[in-house]
């Protein structure tokens, strides 16, 4: 089944700027039109040299020829000023077009995929992404600064210019619009052949950006492996790729405007020959023949800059199919729709055997048959080894994902019932994948709660034990902390994690894996801190340190997706379970 085309649906974007649109397109045609007219004042000019008193202007009582040549200079300054005028209109109101287009484009198109499942992310480089975000994008804008604009004044071209030679010239009007239908013919087909060769050429630049984003993003990792000639292998091949696919383009594209012109000079000799000799026979005016040799290049020439311009459209083209593919992305969570009153959230969670396995991993079940209660206002640890569904438990509780099996509650409501963005406002989530954006210490512990006052924001810092090591920084809560919060340690971005929670004063609050980049004596200060934290909400703890969840309310085991063993912490240890066996290797009473 053929794609539709990309076009009826940019042409909803563009509708959203039609004033601009008209008057952008009013300036390249009339831009045009005055470009045109030097042509007629240089046959207006012979025929006041040859005709003299019984010139066109004669006929206008302007008799003397002096005075005829004056005003040819005045009229020559009149339009030449206003085609500069014009000029200068079009490339405003054109570039400006492009860019609010272009705006609104990108817009939609990220917040689409803020909406997606995160499973689509998952399967997709962060560089490809990124090459559709701007340099597709990008690419549109190209076309919409310039080829528009140069379509309107072909077609501009075209309508005055033969008008002007049917009027003054029926008889050889035909020859110079002889060569049209072979170039129209020739355009079409050009970009039909070229098209699938700028579809390729996108394609391989997304592949090549996913690799320069994905390397850029492992940089210690390259270097500490010594791997960066193993890496400039790869982006060479990749980069080779992407110059082989252009050069295929390259070549078609190239060949367009030699071949149209010599269509072209076959209209040009044509006028040249035969209306030369009704010049010669006297059925012709010298100055209207003067008008038609110069006209005639002004109508043929601009038809080579058609190469160019479906050059420019072809890129734009295949780079707006992808936006397009982009946004008919179907892998969005449906949205509940009930709302979530915050201030009334107890936080009790429960799973009904709840189910769930990820894509293309031959039905083996993440979570199987999950039961369990999570009271409200309690603590709760949930622990389990590598592999046993801790962190697949956090995704459904966020709504990362949607349960496959069973039901998923809070306070009685299935998650998937409730307003999405209420759900998430209700649970705060400190990962064990930091991820702190560029920008100050102050900036990441607000994000989220972004009217958040300075007292809170340090109020919130002290609990997370982050407010002394934040202190001692350069610039204080205004120290930037790099991509990443690359320019903290481990342990002082998890500090900062922690305090962002807080700040969010959510009625459920998420740790998975909280301390694990800290030192011992640094969670021990967390520790305390997230006692105070738990009081009157819902803790939930994904541990490894078992250390951390000792005093915890009740604990959870899990097991290949499955509750093993449930109860506090000296009970399990006494049972001699999975438990009582993850403690003793801890603590360094078993062997693992």
């Amino acid at each position: 089944m053929n794609k539709p085309h990309p076009l009826p649906r940019l042409w909803d974007y563009a509708t959203a700027h039609r004033r601009a649109m008209v008057l952008a397109s009013l300036y390249s045609v009339l831009n045009k039109i005055f470009d045109l007219a030097p042509p007629l004042l240089i046959g207006a000019a012979v025929d006041v040299i040859v005709a003299q008193e019984d010139s066109l202007l004669a006929k206008f009582g302007v008799q003397d020829t002096g005075t005829q040549l004056l005003v040819l200079a005045g009229l020559t300054v009149f339009i030449w000023a206003f085609e500069s005028f014009f000029q200068y209109l079009f490339q405003v109101a054109w570039r400006n077009l492009a860019q609010s287009i272009q705006h609104d484009l990108r817009v939609d198109t990220y917040d689409h995929v803020q909406n997606l499942k995160l499973a689509y992310f998952e399967d997709r480089s962060t560089g490809g992404l990124l090459s559709i975000l701007n340099d597709d994008i990008n690419q549109l804008e190209r076309f919409l600064n310039g080829g528009v604009n140069d379509i309107w004044q072909v077609v501009t071209t075209v309508t005055v210019i033969g008008g002007i030679f049917f009027y003054t010239a029926p008889s050889v009007a035909w020859m110079a619009m002889l060569p049209m239908p072979f170039i129209i013919w020739g355009s079409i087909r050009f970009q039909r052949t070229l098209a699938p060769k700028y579809a390729a050429v996108r394609e391989q630049v997304g592949i090549l950006n996913g690799y320069l984003a994905n390397n850029l993003s492992g940089i210690a990792t390259i270097k500490s492996f010594t791997a960066e000639k193993h890496e400039l292998g790869r982006i060479t091949v990749e980069s080779d790729l992407y110059r082989k696919a252009n050069e295929k383009a390259i070549k078609f594209s190239s060949a367009f405007v030699p071949l149209i012109r010599m269509i072209i000079m076959g209209g040009f000799i044509a006028i040249l020959i035969f209306g030369g000799r009704m010049a010669l026979s006297g059925e012709l005016a010298v100055g209207v023949y003067s008008v038609l040799i110069f006209i005639t290049q002004r109508l043929l020439w601009p038809l080579t800059r058609l190469g160019d311009t479906l050059d420019l459209y072809q890129r734009a083209i295949a780079s707006t199919e992808r936006v397009l593919d982009l946004l008919d992305a179907d892998a969005l969570l449906d949205d509940g729709g009930t709302p979530l009153d915050l201030g009334l959230v107890r936080g009790q969670l429960t799973l009904d055997s709840v189910s769930f396995e990820y894509a293309n991993t031959d039905n083996l079940a993440v979570i199987d048959n999950l039961s369990l209660t999570i009271p409200a206002g309690e603590t709760v640890g949930i622990v389990g080894s590598t592999g046993a569904g801790k962190t697949t438990l956090v995704k459904l509780l966020l709504r990362f994902y949607d349960v496959q099996k069973g039901c998923l509650s809070l306070d009685g409501h299935d998650l998937r019932d409730l307003k999405l963005a209420d759900l998430r406002k209700a649970i705060g989530f400190v990962s064990q994948d930091i991820y702190l954006f560029h920008g100050t210490v102050r900036e990441n512990i607000a994000y989220g709660t972004f009217d958040a006052s300075d007292d809170d924001i340090i109020k919130a810092a002290k609990i997370a034990e982050a407010h002394d090591f934040i202190t001692q920084l350069p610039k204080g809560y205004d120290t930037i902390v790099g991509e990443r919060g690359q320019k903290l340690s481990g342990g002082q971005r998890q500090r900062v994690s922690i305090a962002r929670a807080i700040l969010k004063n959510p009625p459920v609050l998420i740790l998975d894996e909280a301390t694990s980049s800290v030192d011992n004596e640094t969670e021990a200060l967390i520790q305390r801190s997230l006692e105070q934290i738990a009081i009157g909400r819902t803790t939930i703890v994904i541990a490894h340190r078992l250390s951390t969840i000792r005093n915890a309310d009740r604990i959870f085991v899990l097991e290949h997706g499955k509750l093993k063993e449930h109860g506090k912490h000296d009970k399990l240890v006494a049972e001699g379970g999975t438990y009582a066996r993850l403690w003793g290797v801890q603590t360094g009473a078993q062997k693992q």
